[in-house]
């Protein structure tokens, strides 16, 4: 397996693995949503706010991980990760974890300083996210989980509340992914 950056010109397959993804996990109509989030990201974001990887097996896409900018009031340079997928045929490898490591990492040596993402705890807990509250930093929507809404520092500092209001890349800036 190789892991690396995506390609745009790739768009149509990573599209293709997410709505693939969670409409076998979640549902038709939530492949569509999210297939349409990564398509959206990847059309609409501006590069210096978006980064994308991949896991290749044999020239095949078998997973993909976004991150974008979160912005805050503060200037704190801090980006989100949502959403990633793994071919469901490669599931429970650790190729996920591994994916998401990659990422982090290629993010520390951008100058990112925190990493948020907003999902299960019990997976991401996994790869460095710990729970925090919208006291300690506040998503850009209403979260309709907010048990889900994680962070975990990039320079091993203790996460200290950011005051304000936090904004997201458009494409992700929708009720029905919060």
């Amino acid at each position: 397996m190789e892991l690396s950056t995506y390609n745009r010109s790739s768009i149509e397959e990573i599209k293709q693995l997410f709505t693939r993804v969670f409409s076998d996990s979640e549902g038709p109509s939530e492949g569509s949503l999210i297939g349409n989030l990564v398509f959206d990201l990847i059309e609409s974001t501006d590069p210096k706010d978006i980064y994308g990887f991949v896991a290749t097996e044999n020239d095949q896409i078998i997973g993909s991980i976004f991150f974008t900018r979160l912005m805050f009031e503060s200037g704190v340079n801090t980006f989100i990760l949502a959403p990633v997928a793994i071919h469901t045929d490669w599931q429970g490898r650790g190729i996920g974890q591994n994916l998401i490591k990659f990422g982090i990492d290629h993010l520390k040596k951008e100058g990112v300083t925190l990493m948020f993402t907003y999902g299960d705890p019990n997976y991401y807990s996994k790869v460095g996210f710990s729970p925090i509250t919208e006291k300690v930093a506040k998503a850009p929507l209403k979260l309709s989980q907010p048990e889900g809404w994680l962070c975990q520092s990039l320079v091993g500092r203790e996460i200290k509340p950011i005051a304000g209001s936090s904004h997201c890349v458009e494409a992700l800036n929708k009720a029905e992914y919060w």
